[in-house]
């Protein structure tokens, strides 16, 4: 196996909840109103540090859509799928984002981002 290379995030971000490897940044969060098997899931604009997975035709609420699963470089865990295509053309938004599955994933933020939440908190009072 070679050197496995990973992309740090800083300011908020999600992460792996197995490995705490970053997966996506808070700004290339689209919205949380999505759900999966699991429960509460994620879309995302962009997602680092996964593997993708053979594509699929899977049946979701919304209609039938060709997917990948996406995992942790890390630690393998399945936390989403990649939206490859949409079949409904009110769904083809979705063509190249990413899901998260919260079940999954949390989010932290780096300390950097900590310090200037904590200061713009002082600064208010």
């Amino acid at each position: 196996m070679g050197r496995l290379f990973l992309t740090k995030l800083d300011g908020a971000f999600y992460t792996c909840k197995l490995c705490h490897t970053h997966l996506a940044n808070i700004e290339e969060l689209m919205s949380k109103a999505f759900h999966c098997r699991n429960g509460p899931a994620y879309l995302f604009n962009s997602v680092v540090n996964v593997t993708v997975g053979e594509t699929e035709e899977r049946m979701m609420t919304t209609g039938m859509h060709i997917v990948a699963d996406i995992f942790c470089i890390c630690c393998c865990q399945n936390v989403g799928w990649k939206y490859e295509s949409a079949f409904d053309e009110a769904q083809k938004y979705k063509e190249g984002k990413f899901i998260l599955e919260r079940l999954n994933s949390f989010q932290k933020f780096s300390r950097s981002s900590r310090k200037n939440i904590y200061k713009q908190k002082l600064e208010r009072f």
